[in-house]
């Protein structure tokens, strides 16, 4: 009865022992995360959530804003909520003063272009708006001060000297550096530029990069609201 009794309390400590060594594995171990799959639950209904990583001097991230991703949010604004991340393979250090500085792909012109970009999505409330100021810079960023003063003033946006002081400030290496903490988590890493998640998935980039609009409506689902934007794709 007793020697029962202790394999008993024996075999019920190596389940428990199992069951957190498991629990521990699938928790912890980045091996195992599924990341050609989204990494959240979308609501019904809600838009598909585009994040855009990329360049302001990269060729191809200008290609994809101006033929794919602005072309897209005119026909179907209600599914995509684009949040836009200007970074790409660029490297975050600090000085002796503690302040951030950077190394962009395209040199020191397309850090000055990255960070007016990051301040222009976020002063800019209107997601429009704001996505036709950012394609309107990405046409010619040689000048990056130039062509934010240029884009703003040509889409009317009222809070122009805001833009200018978020880049001034500290504020806008803040943003860049939020924006290259964002780029490094991303898993697989990124090896190419832009780099495009649905609903945090990177799955089909090559598919994403020549037909966003279709791959957003996918995603999407068949819902009321979704058929009037997609059924004539």
């Amino acid at each position: 009865m007793i020697a029962t009794r202790k394999r008993i309390l024996i075999i019920l400590f190596l389940i428990i022992v199992l069951g957190l060594l498991l629990r521990i594995i699938f928790l912890y171990n980045p091996l195992l995360t599924l990341t050609d799959e989204p990494s959240f639950r979308r609501a019904a209904g809600a838009p598909v959530l585009v994040m855009v990583f990329y360049e302001a001097l990269c060729p191809d991230s200008k290609f994809f804003i101006t033929k794919q991703l602005l072309p897209a949010f005119k026909v179907a604004a209600p599914i995509m909520e684009v949040q836009l991340v200007p970074y790409g393979k660029a490297h975050t250090a600090t000085d002796s003063e503690g302040k951030y500085t950077f190394e962009c792909q395209h040199g020191l012109t397309e850090c000055q272009a990255n960070t007016y970009h990051a301040c222009a999505a976020e002063i800019i409330d209107d997601p429009l708006l704001r996505l036709e100021v950012v394609t309107c810079m990405i046409h010619d960023n040689r000048h990056p001060k130039e062509a934010m003063q240029k884009c703003a003033k040509q889409h009317n946006v009222e809070n122009l000297d805001l833009i200018q002081k978020c880049y001034d400030s500290s504020h806008g290496a803040e943003l860049m550096k939020l924006n290259g903490d964002a780029t490094h988590a991303l898993r697989p890493p990124v090896t190419f530029i832009p780099t495009i998640t649905l609903d945090g998935s990177q799955g089909r980039q090559a598919s994403i990069l020549k037909d966003l609009l279709s791959e957003v409506c996918k995603i999407a689902g068949n819902t009321e609201q979704t058929q009037k934007f997609c059924t004539q794709l």
